[in-house]
């Protein structure tokens, strides 16, 4: 058996969403994304929610993160459905055509910081002002965010990446500052950050170094889901890694 088919067993068998209560709504933002469509199909195969609300550009109602306007309508669309149980965005950018990350600071564009903050922190954290007032006041209710270890201040000892890092960095502190918010409102809910590890999805293929530890975007869904259903409300406001270790801000 490979390692992959072992991994793939593992988080199968140990994987049901048995922490949250029944007949709930599930979200999932940036749902057209290769983590995003796999978490949707795990929740799904679950069966532990009365609705899975999906959210992307091709949505009805679509999303863009740079139109508040959009997020605020699918939030109250999602609302509508009833207690909004698990709330995840997996969303996120780290390059296109247009641009890729920095090697140096000479390689640093005012334009291109700016893009990397408005997908990779605002566009979240106007997601994160739409949906957590809709979660439950009792029971446990997630809202989990997509970061990466790369926008970890402490773990950083390559350098590089300066928008990304510094953009994922910047939902860290989102998440923090929100979930201190929220415990005033829902003692039971949780604000997170995950940290997916490297997937096999094309944000990460081109940097994926050889014989690393990459997972199929299936694997990768059961894993943070797993971490997710484990978390407890004492977890709200951190940041975890897909083994539901905790991720050095």
């Amino acid at each position: 058996m490979t390692r992959q088919s072992q991994l793939e067993r593992a988080t199968a068998a140990s994987f049901d969403l048995g922490s949250f209560t029944q007949a709930g709504v599930a979200v999932v933002f940036g749902a057209g994304g290769g983590i995003g469509r796999a978490l949707v199909e795990a929740i799904q195969t679950a069966e532990k929610f009365k609705h899975v609300v999906t959210f992307s550009r091709s949505t009805s109602p679509a999303i863009n993160l740079l139109d508040e306007g959009s997020l605020a309508l699918a939030a109250s669309f999602a609302a509508d459905l009833g207690e909004l149980r698990l709330v995840i965005d997996a969303t996120g950018f780290l390059h296109d055509d247009r641009q890729g990350p920095e090697k140096s600071w000479r390689q640093l564009d005012a334009v291109n910081l700016a893009r990397a903050f408005a997908l990779n922190a605002i566009g979240p954290a106007l997601i994160m002002k739409h949906m957590l007032p809709q979660l439950p006041r009792s029971g446990k209710a997630v809202f989990a965010t997509l970061s990466a270890r790369v926008g970890s201040i402490g773990d950083n000892r390559l350098g590089g990446w300066y928008s990304y890092r510094a953009s994922k960095a910047a939902l860290n502190q989102l998440v923090r500052t929100a979930a201190i918010e929220l415990a005033r409102r829902s003692s039971d809910a949780l604000c997170i950050a995950l940290h997916p590890g490297t997937v096999a999805t094309p944000l990460s293929a081109p940097f994926a170094a050889s014989g690393s530890d990459v997972h199929t975007p299936a694997v990768a869904a059961r894993h943070l889901l797993a971490v997710v259903d484990q978390l407890t409300a004492e977890a709200n406001g951190g940041f975890f890694d897909w083994r539901g270790q905790p991720v050095p801000w």
